[in-house]
């Protein structure tokens, strides 16, 4: 493979260039936001006050939601269209992707408070949660090219039907309300 990375596993299973590459973009958009939100939730837990108050601090977790649920918004089209042409060679294949670790299981609420934030911790969790696991699928992805034990096109195919499940679904409507 000449490019080891999850981008790169993609673009070689993609049935065309444009469909890889529109998700592709897409993917780093969300890859980023996601990254974003879990950083500023983790810099909480640690202690950090960033920004320097309770308003500011709400309003940051209001900012990533929106940036995580406008980036997953705009992947449902290209994702669904990947998929379409992925045309897995067999109907049953499994997801390449391991669940959540003890490491994103965390009690936000105490976070939270501690922070001056008032938001739903649960919420908080579930989306904590689910970008963790999609922040893991990718970097499995990119291991497993480095490593060159890819995914078959069935279990690529059943593992991105998965994280679009689940990213696109409940974890939406969870974003909607921090962002609000």
């Amino acid at each position: 493979m000449t490019d080891p990375s999850w981008e790169g596993v993609l673009r070689g299973h993609a049935a065309s260039n444009r469909t890889a590459e529109r998700l592709v973009t897409q993917l780093r958009g969300c890859e980023a936001a996601a990254l974003a939100f879990c950083r500023l939730l983790e810099r909480w837990g640690r202690g950090e006050a960033v920004p320097a108050t309770a308003g500011g601090r709400a309003a940051a977790l209001r900012r990533a939601a929106d940036r995580v649920e406008t980036a997953l918004a705009g992947l449902e089209v290209p994702l669904t269209r990947y998929l379409l042409e992925l045309d897995a060679d067999r109907a049953e294949g499994r997801s390449w992707y391991l669940g959540a670790g003890a490491a994103e299981l965390v009690e936000w609420r105490p976070v939270l408070d501690r922070a001056g934030v008032r938001a739903c911790p649960d919420r908080v969790a579930a989306v904590y949660l689910e970008l963790a696991v999609l922040l893991r699928a990718l970097e499995g992805l990119s291991t497993a090219a480095r490593l060159e034990t890819l995914p078959d096109r069935s279990s690529l195919w059943a593992g991105l039907f998965d994280l679009r499940d689940t990213l696109l679904g409940s974890t939406v409507d969870d974003l909607r309300a921090l962002a609000s």
